[in-house]
């Protein structure tokens, strides 16, 4: 092949991949807003735990296909992943629950300087001039959004402070696990998935409850569409945490 058609390719890859990226980014967003504020299912917890439930069977199913291969991540790196990985997932739902869209749109935002911060603190990483001004606006934008916005209270301002860099760490880590371990996203995805529904889908109930006082059992389940079935649209999205290129690594001529 030649080498101009090889770089058209992979430019039509990386443009398939953000599309898809930023239309289930989008997607996923509304559809978990609609069941927190439309059908009132608060349980942000629970409903990460049922994401990832659906994230490991598709997990299995990827394996089945062969694009996930055997690979090993130790137990102590995959508790901690875990750990910053739960808290930043819940914390974004919780955030959007107590936010409004445009408002938790905003707040994500704040990601990007954040892990600079830690990129320059850990990784002894220099960043151009341009790049420095570009974040301090970005700052001062999410400064004015806050400033305006109305319906941003400190309860969910709070929220959105835990949830930007409880995900800037595990970006930060993410990023640390892949290098030292040689790990892709779909390797990655396939070690952290189960722990992280198994965890979410225990602890969950006991911290939607702390959260909004009220029993994820004692729902009326009948007043919406099923919740697993929100699931199949985030297997997707949640591999935006690892990897916003992830569809750039597969052959496009193999899934079909």
């Amino acid at each position: 092949m030649a080498p101009g058609s090889k770089a058209e390719r992979k430019a039509a890859l990386d443009a398939g991949a953000w599309m898809f990226n930023v239309v289930t980014s989008v997607g996923i967003i509304m559809v978990n807003k609609a069941l927190m504020a439309t059908h009132g299912f608060s349980f942000a917890t629970t409903l990460t735990g049922l994401h990832f439930a659906t994230t490991t069977l598709m997990t299995q199913v990827m394996k089945w296909l062969g694009y996930i291969q055997p690979s090993y991540l130790p137990l102590l790196e995959l508790v901690k992943f875990v750990f910053f990985a739960n808290l930043s997932i819940v914390g974004m739902n919780v955030s959007l629950m107590w936010n409004s869209v445009g408002f938790y749109q905003i707040a994500k935002l704040c990601i990007i300087p954040v892990l600079c911060i830690l990129e320059i603190l850990f990784d002894k990483v220099r960043y151009s001039r341009d790049t420095k001004l570009s974040i301090v606006l970005v700052l001062v934008g999410v400064a004015v959004c806050t400033v305006t916005d109305v319906s941003v209270n400190s309860q969910g301002l709070l929220a959105a402070v835990i949830a930007v860099w409880s995900t800037a760490l595990q970006q930060h880590y993410v990023h640390h696990l892949q290098r030292k371990y040689s790990l892709g996203s779909f390797n990655l995805l396939g070690h952290t998935a189960p722990a992280q529904a198994a965890s979410l889908l225990v602890l969950g109930p006991f911290v939607d409850f702390w959260l909004t006082n009220k029993r994820v059992d004692t729902f009326n389940y009948t007043s919406i569409v099923t919740v697993p079935e929100t699931s199949l649209f985030c297997y997707w999205r949640e591999q935006d945490s690892y990897s916003s290129m992830i569809l750039s690594e597969l052959d496009f001529r193999d899934l079909w």
